[in-house]
């Protein structure tokens, strides 16, 4: 009877602790650049005595960093690293018998973390939104848009770590691939600070609608017909990178079971 009392405060120990870390993750991951995206504002604004940037003033910049948080949070997810970590090691053979693609199944096994935020970030955005006249509505559509955003990274991802058949240290290539989204997605500036000649460099990748695109649908600043165009084009993204996942990995594993013969 001691041991299995024992075995249940352990239990209960460790999925307390990983709940625990999980939620100082996630709050760390969201407020801490939050935080330093309103020093931002604050010194350019109240210290440097700015009152308009690209159209926005200081009330508009807060409150394009409070509601992307939303969005920020759904973005991206290791499963990329986990699947060139795989290719690197040979783990990758373990996989090849099952009923399902094997860039298929790292995607659905580790969704689930990024489903529960996802939840929980709606139920937030669309409570707190009524107080300052956001719509539900506009809300469920940007989260759909986010969450089109997070299958969209992980394609490219899943493309990216097919150079790990080639070279061993795939790695770089996904940590550069994740500088560039963190600055083209919208997470760390608003989109339309960047200067007109250069906004092509957004423009031209779908990193906008992982959290770019879901906040200023979320805020009003797109019309839905707009958000439609845009929905739209996700949905052409989606098949591209699909397409773009399939040509890598036929090539990539031709390479592979070249090397197991």
């Amino acid at each position: 009877m001691n041991w299995r009392l024992a075995a249940l405060r352990n239990g209960f120990q460790d999925a307390t602790a990983y709940r625990l870390e999980f939620l100082f993750e996630v709050l760390g991951s969201a407020f801490v650049p939050a935080a330093i995206q309103w020093v931002l504002w604050y010194a350019m604004f109240k210290i440097g005595g700015a009152h308009e940037i690209a159209g926005m003033n200081y009330s508009d910049m807060v409150q394009y960093t409070l509601v992307s948080l939303l969005f920020t949070q759904i973005r991206g997810g290791d499963h990329d690293f986990e699947l060139q970590e795989m290719i690197r090691t040979g783990q990758l053979s373990n996989y090849l018998l099952r009923p399902v693609s094997v860039v298929e199944f790292v995607y659905i096994r580790g969704m689930a973390p990024k489903l529960l935020i996802a939840g929980v970030c709606l139920t937030l955005g669309m409570s707190v939104g009524l107080f300052f006249g956001m719509s539900p509505v506009r809300i469920m559509g940007a989260m759909l848009m986010a969450l089109i955003g997070n299958v969209l990274h992980y394609q490219i991802g899943a493309a990216l770590s097919t150079t790990a058949f080639l070279w061993e240290e795939a790695y770089s290539f996904l940590m550069v691939k994740n500088m560039l989204v963190s600055l083209l997605s919208g997470e760390l500036i608003p989109l339309n600070l960047f200067p007109k000649n250069m906004q092509w460099m957004w423009k031209i990748t779908p990193f906008y609608l992982y959290v770019f695109g879901p906040t200023q649908y979320a805020l009003g600043h797109w019309t839905h017909t707009y958000f439609l165009e845009q929905l739209a084009w996700s949905c052409v993204w989606l098949a591209a990178g699909w397409a773009f996942i399939k040509f890598t990995w036929s090539l990539g594993m031709g390479r592979y079971l070249s090397h197991g013969g």
